[in-house]
């Protein structure tokens, strides 16, 4: 059967299936073992030489994170996927499988505060240096490229910005130029967008987002869409892995040399709760959608709500280019400006049913002032880069029933301004 032709919801389930037991259970088994042993000594030989399939080491890899892997290949579409401790240590393997000292990165400016330090100022330490353009803005990205750029790098969703770029105009300009796109579709996730289809090289994602989808685990992963010649001048260090492995020559370099040696595993138990928990993604991000459309509904209509940003609303800059590049609705994340800092703070802390943390797409409904977190070390400058200020509230909005987010966020709203007793 052509499992291509299958709908979203059913490739989530069968698309890469699991690794059944022995016993017949069709649930992945967690294979909790740090080593494989193989009975001769010229068996592990040709492993490690790569002449042979298999698992030597799980920091390298293992069968229940392998499973994990596929699946999110297929969903994306990619030719396979390395899995890593979290989302930022996918970014971080990426940046550096492509880039070394005296390289350069283009990345839109409006890219979650973590992935914002990591090339502002950490790859800096190591010379690696990053031009930072408007998202949104496609000529910018052709006219930051150099002849050291390795990689242009966007996201989806702008977190918390939520501007949406156009990634097949961009993909244009990475093709134009002989650079590969990398997309963090870590907000959208492969059941509203492949970036694939629009003309990126990877995708990654922090799969304790929405992937996961229970905020019980940290994971990341990286996917090769199989789209970029990996035997071009610019990437001369993969030339023989080019020699040896094609189009898998990135994956190779990035699972035996990078992943190795920098250790960013994925663990097992880890990979076997993200597993069990991306096969629910569609029925998840319906809900999801739904009850963000319907919250942004409410938000903007509300006299208290100065300010809401949803890809969704008609108002919204991006809504044309979310309404071509998505199916299935605008995710789950939105945000709403109130009169200042303080009175950010009342709503939160008035809300019954949200919870106050720093993670988004969980099935519960999560609030935060991005200010006073993970934007905090940031610049004035840098943080209205990323569409963030005092009076500025995140909202990941969960799988609840749409009346009782509204009403929860009805009733904070209701008691801003008055005194506390």
């Amino acid at each position: 059967m052509n499992t291509r032709a299958w709908h979203r919801e059913t490739m989530l389930l069968h698309a890469a299936p699991a690794q059944e037991s022995r016993d017949g259970g069709t649930v992945s088994p967690i294979a909790l073992s740090s080593s494989f042993a193989y009975e001769t000594a010229e068996g592990l030989e040709a492993v490690f030489a790569g002449r042979e399939p298999g698992y030597v080491y799980s920091r390298i890899a293992n069968p229940t994170v392998a499973g994990f892997e596929r699946r999110i290949a297929a969903l994306e579409g990619g030719i396979g996927s390395v899995a890593c401790a979290s989302g930022m240590a996918a970014i971080t393997a990426a940046v550096l499988g492509l880039a070394g000292a005296g390289d350069e990165i283009v990345s839109g400016n409006s890219i979650f505060g973590g992935t914002y330090s990591l090339f502002r100022q950490t790859l800096v330490r190591y010379g690696i240096t990053t031009r930072f353009v408007e998202a949104t803005d496609v000529d910018a990205y052709r006219r930051a490229i150099t002849d050291r750029t390795k990689l242009i790098f966007v996201e989806t969703v702008g977190n918390p910005k939520l501007d949406i770029p156009d990634i097949a105009a961009i993909a244009a300009v990475a093709r134009e130029k002989g650079v590969v796109l990398g997309v963090d579709n870590t907000v959208a996730t492969p059941f509203l967008f492949q970036p694939r289809t629009a003309g990126a090289d990877l995708v990654i994602h922090s799969t304790s987002k929405f992937l996961n989808g229970h905020g019980n685990a940290i994971g990341g992963v990286v996917t090769d869409c199989g789209s970029f010649d990996w035997s071009g001048p610019r990437y001369g260090h993969l030339a023989a892995h080019h020699k040896r492995a094609g189009r898998l020559a990135f994956l190779v370099y990035l699972r035996n040399q990078i992943c190795r040696d920098l250790g960013g595993c994925l663990s097992p138990f880890n990979a076997f709760l993200m597993s069990t928990g991306v096969e629910t993604l569609a029925v998840r991000m319906e809900r999801h959608c739904a009850n963000a459309a319907r919250l942004a509904e409410f938000l903007a209509a509300h006299p208290r709500v100065r300010g809401v940003r949803y890809p969704g609303l008609a108002g919204h800059p991006g809504h044309a280019v979310a309404r071509r590049q998505f199916t299935g609705g605008y995710g789950a994340l939105l945000t709403l400006r109130l009169a200042d800092k303080a009175e950010c703070y009342q709503f939160i802390n008035g809300l019954a049913l949200a919870r106050d943390l720093a993670n988004l797409g969980d099935l519960r409904t999560l609030v935060i002032h991005p200010a006073s977190t993970f934007c905090r070390d940031l610049s004035g400058d840098e943080c209205r880069a990323m569409g963030v200020s005092d009076d500025l509230v995140r909202v990941s909005v969960g799988i609840e029933h749409a009346d009782d987010i509204i009403a929860d966020m009805e009733q904070s709203l209701a008691a801003l301004g008055k005194e506390e007793t």
